[in-house]
Order: structure tokens, then C-alpha cells, then sequence
């Protein structure tokens, strides 16, 4: 299903090589703070793949589930000040007034709308995922880490179609990770 709609979803985020965002427990720590293996980094192409730092400035809004908002929680201090953060919840409480929630996706994309939004950050493996079946992707920023975890999170479910890719970028950074930007071809 295409919905008409006057934002770009963009994804940003980090996997293990085998495709996972956390392990089953929710844990990132191998992403944080990975083991220090010596890499040797060099650029692949002229055209260096989307950073954090270049990535997040171009944002208003974001979306992301229960889960990456309760792990967000636990980071300290609350990263998200001046953007929109839209919670794709069935069950949190909107207590806290950083963010609104919503219980599903048309709800998401009503919001989206209702609040002007020109550039959305989506996060969470099943947002992601939810966002991705519903042909609201148009770009995915991924960081490869070198590391296998064997199980865990997977970043990408189940699609009921091909989702083809153009590779617009990709650099290696000295810390082994393989980022890479891709559009999302229609």
C-alpha cells in the first residue's frame, strides 16, 4: 500500500553483519562499546555514506517504537530536544510530554501530516519493518559492525515483495564498521 504523503522516511541505524539491532534481551553494548580489534579503515567511494552528524541536523520528527523509546530512557539525558518524537505504541502511556503516542501506523502518518513534517527519522526493528512493508522507506543509512551475533533483533522481518536498493554511498570507518546509504528504488 503507497500512501500519498509530503515527508521522506529516512532510517538510520546500526546492525551486526548477520542482521540483528540488539540482542534478544535488547542489549547494544556490542555496538556502543565494541571490542577493540585493529581495523584499517578506507574510503570505497567518493561518496561518503551519511554520518550521525550529517544524518541527524536534517531531521524534524521521528518514529520509533515502545522499545527503542524505553531504551532511549535509559541513555541520560534526553537526545531528541527541538525534534518531534511520535511513540508507535498499543499499550505505553502518554505520560511524557517529549512525546506523543500513537497506537498504529495510519495514526503515525495522520500526525506526521498534521505536524508539517518534511524529513522522519524511523527507528526500531519493528517500526522499521512496519514502515517498510507500507512502502514509507525512501532511504536506509546502515551501520555494518563487525560482529556476528548469532541471534537477537533482527533489523529486517518479513516483506511480502522485493525492496530494491540503490547504493548512493559507503565509507569505512576506522572502527571496522561498513556504512552505507541506500535509496530506496521505486
Amino acid at each position: 500500500m503507497t500512501h500519498t504523503r509530503g515527508w521522506t522516511g529516512r532510517v538510520f541505524i546500526g546492525a551486526s553483519l548477520d542482521g540483528f539491532i540488539a540482542r534478544p534481551d535488547g542489549d547494544i553494548g556490542w555496538l556502543t562499546d565494541p571490542a577493540p580489534v585493529p581495523h584499517r579503515a578506507t574510503a570505497t567511494n567518493s561518496a561518503e555514506a551519511l554520518s550521525w552528524d550529517s544524518f541527524f541536523p536534517m531531521i524534524d520528527h521521528l518514529v520509533m517504537g515502545r522499545g527503542t523509546y524505553e531504551k532511549v530512557l535509559t541513555f541520560g539525558a534526553w537526545p531528541y530536544a527541538h525534534k518531534r518524537v511520535i511513540v508507535l505504541s498499543t499499550t505505553l502511556r502518554a505520560d511524557d510530554d517529549r512525546i506523543t503516542v500513537v497506537r498504529d501506523l495510519d495514526e503515525a502518518i495522520t500526525a506526521l501530516d498534521r505536524f508539517g513534517a518534511r524529513q522522519v527519522y524511523v527507528d526500531g526493528g519493528k517500526v522499521i519493518q512496519t514502515f517498510l512493508r507500507a512502502d514509507l522507506i525512501d532511504e536506509i543509512s546502515i551501520g555494518w559492525a563487525p560482529v556476528l551475533l548469532g541471534h537477537g533483533l533482527p533489523l529486517f522481518g518479513f516483506l511480502d515483495h522485493d525492496v530494491q536498493l540503490r547504493l548512493l554511498s559507503s565509507t569505512t570507518s576506522g572502527n571496522g564498521m561498513v556504512n552505507a546509504t541506500y535509496a530506496v528504488h521505486r
